[in-house]
């Protein structure tokens, strides 16, 4: 599966910004989907997945509340609704697929990812 983020940009803190990943060559509704960032000089850390169905999400502690993932199997498309960014949150965002439908997205095992999305909120 072919994975296109696009909906970065730059916002001041305390404002929103939405992601969306567009899945294309299989349908998403067979793939677990989740958002992964880098910020520069950090290693690549998870942000959010969302299970199969789109029952049961799993955020990453520094996002809770905040962040909302979303998907749209009939659009083949996942989402990430961004409220309230701090500058912590500037990096570049992944979006990634995986096959099986883990109790950890933190396993190993994202085997399809997109090309990136840069988010960059200044305070």
């Amino acid at each position: 599966v072919q994975l296109q983020a696009s909906g970065g940009g730059l916002v001041q803190a305390g404002g929103s910004l939405r992601l969306s990943c567009a899945a294309s060559g299989r349908k998403i509704s067979s793939h677990y989907m989740g958002w992964f960032r880098q910020a520069p000089g950090k290693e690549r850390e998870f942000v959010a997945a969302i299970k199969k169905s789109g029952v049961g999400t799993h955020y990453a502690d520094s996002v809770k509340g905040r962040f909302t993932i979303s998907r749209d199997n009939a659009q083949n498309t996942v989402y990430l609704q961004m409220n309230s960014l701090k500058s912590d949150d500037t990096a570049v965002y992944y979006c990634a697929a995986r096959t099986d439908d883990p109790i950890n997205p933190l396993r190993s095992g994202w085997r399809y990812w997109g090309q990136g999305t840069q988010v960059t909120v200044s305070s």
